[in-house]
């Protein structure tokens, strides 16, 4: 039994949600975000909440309930209110900026590194090393800013590279400290 799947969800003033065949649309001040809703739960508008209940017998059902009462979350909070990501990118010489619907990126390499910034996304540079990126979708925030990460990672001895914002890496001693 999904104990996620169990909780309604209350609808926020500001924010519309309709429910038309299996096609779940949330439209809100920030934008409009839709999801296909699996066979295997049924989704109910009552009011001001939402409830996900499980109608499929199968296996992975409990876990589909579940999964979908959090994508119906994610989507109102999405609308209502954006995600972001941080990037820090920290490295001598080390540079970025966005031009456009593109960033440009200097990381070291024989070439300078262009990414496009998918749609539905924003991307701003703070502070000259920070990276934000903002949308309504969670999962298409969250996969941006690892697309972007995975282009330079963080390496243990010197620390260059991105990080998110926050994150601590641990840090190597080099080959002098282990030769003592």
């Amino acid at each position: 039994m999904s104990r996620i799947g169990k909780k309604p969800i209350t609808i926020p003033d500001g924010v519309e949600v309709k429910l038309q065949n299996n096609r779940l649309e949330v439209k809100g001040p920030k934008g409009v975000l839709t999801e296909v809703i699996h066979y295997e739960v049924t989704v109910k508008i009552v009011e001001k909440e939402i409830i996900v209940e499980k109608t499929g017998k199968s296996k992975k059902a409990p876990a589909i309930w579940g999964l979908t009462r959090a994508l119906i979350s994610n989507m109102i909070d999405g609308v209502k209110e954006e995600y972001k990501k941080q990037l820090e990118l920290q490295g001598v010489g080390f540079r970025m900026a966005v031009t456009g619907r593109k960033i440009n990126l200097a990381l070291g390499f024989s070439h300078p590194v262009v990414v496009e910034i998918p749609e539905g996304l924003e991307a701003k540079i703070e502070e000259n090393n920070v990276l934000t990126i903002s949308g309504t979708d969670k999962q298409k925030v969250g996969q941006f800013a690892a697309d972007v990460r995975k282009l330079k990672k963080v390496e243990p001895y010197k620390g260059k590279g991105f990080r998110y914002k926050g994150e601590h890496v641990r840090r190597k001693a080099g080959k002098k400290a282990a030769a003592k």
